[in-house]
């Protein structure tokens, strides 16, 4: 993983999140504004996506569980997903805020991927 695209991605992702709950508890339904927040933390996580795909080839491989990083980046991705599904279907303020919940999930997620692929944990025992 490159260390400032996960710095911006958590940024951008916060501030989709922010935006979103705001909206929502200010009794605003999905909008253009909202939705397109969280198609933008879409878009950036696709790009991780082919980042963690090329890195390894270009001698960055992850120190920790490349099982549990790609659990994390394929849940991160679908999580987008749903929550924009959600805000179509369901057309209340409630959904603007679940986008928001998921935005705040997606930024968690990043970061303990950016763990894994970057901290290597002492082995114990003999």
């Amino acid at each position: 993983m490159i260390t400032w695209f996960t710095f911006t991605v958590v940024a951008i992702t916060a501030l989709a999140a922010l935006i979103c709950i705001v909206m929502g508890l200010w009794g605003k339904v999905p909008s253009d504004l909202t939705v397109g927040a969280i198609a933008l933390v879409e878009v950036l996580l696709l790009v991780q996506v082919v980042i963690a795909i090329i890195a390894p080839f270009a001698g960055n491989p992850p120190a920790g569980s490349l099982l549990e990083f790609w659990t994390y980046l394929i849940s991160a991705v679908l999580l987008p997903v749903g929550g924009v599904v959600w805000a179509f279907v369901d057309r209340t303020k409630w959904s603007t805020v679940i986008m928001g919940v998921v935005a705040i999930a997606v930024a968690i997620m990043m970061w303990r991927m950016e763990v894994i692929w970057t901290v290597t944990t002492p082995v114990t025992g003999a």
